[in-house]
């Protein structure tokens, strides 16, 4: 049997919550280089497929949702068929008893599941959220550092797609998991 790793070598391995951080500051400088909160012009949003959105959006060369930055969250990761968002609890996400609001654990898997949903939009398809369904499984410490929300879509057909997520620590523990149906329909040009 394998003796646990000890002295400065395992001291020195980076925890999953290193990882996450450092992604976090990477992907932060990144968007900073760009245009900010925002809107994408609608021009470019019809001339693109869903991944490529979300793809420009993190490269920071699109801007990205206003709301990420008034509830302490931010995209982290997309790839087709999945959307991960990263958020940070703290005082201010409080309810009056003192736990991270039900809101903010919805609002993380709204993100992720909708988003994991845009990814598999072609050119000139949008959604819309039709049913969230989010539960709660256990009470996020506001002391916990960071905690991610990861979409991934299950369907996707014509004009209907749904999607399921969970909402953990670095450690692994599950703190909600949900889901989502979307409408899909064709984006009107105007």
């Amino acid at each position: 049997m394998d003796k646990p790793a000890s002295g400065p070598a395992a001291a020195s391995k980076p925890s999953e919550l290193d990882a996450w951080l450092a992604a976090e500051t990477a992907l932060r400088a990144q968007l900073e280089r760009g245009p900010g909160p925002g809107v994408a012009p609608r021009d470019v949003v019809l001339s693109i497929d869903g991944l490529t959105l979300m793809q420009r959006m993190l490269a920071g060369e699109l801007p990205h949702a206003a709301i990420a930055r008034t509830l302490d969250f931010m995209i982290i990761e997309v790839a087709a068929g999945r959307a991960v968002f990263q958020g940070r609890p703290g005082p201010t996400l409080l309810n009056p008893m003192g736990g991270i609001h039900g809101g903010w654990y919805a609002t993380l898997l709204d993100s992720a599941l909708g988003c994991a949903v845009h990814t598999m939009m072609p050119q000139g398809r949008a959604y819309t959220t039709a049913e969230l369904s989010v539960n709660l499984v256990r009470a996020i410490p506001p002391t916990l550092a960071r905690v991610r929300a990861i979409g991934e879509v299950v369907h996707c057909g014509r004009q209907l797609a749904t999607a399921e997520g969970r909402l953990v620590g670095p450690d692994g523990t599950l703190y909600a998991h949900g889901t989502t149906t979307c409408l899909v329909f064709e984006m009107p040009s105007k």
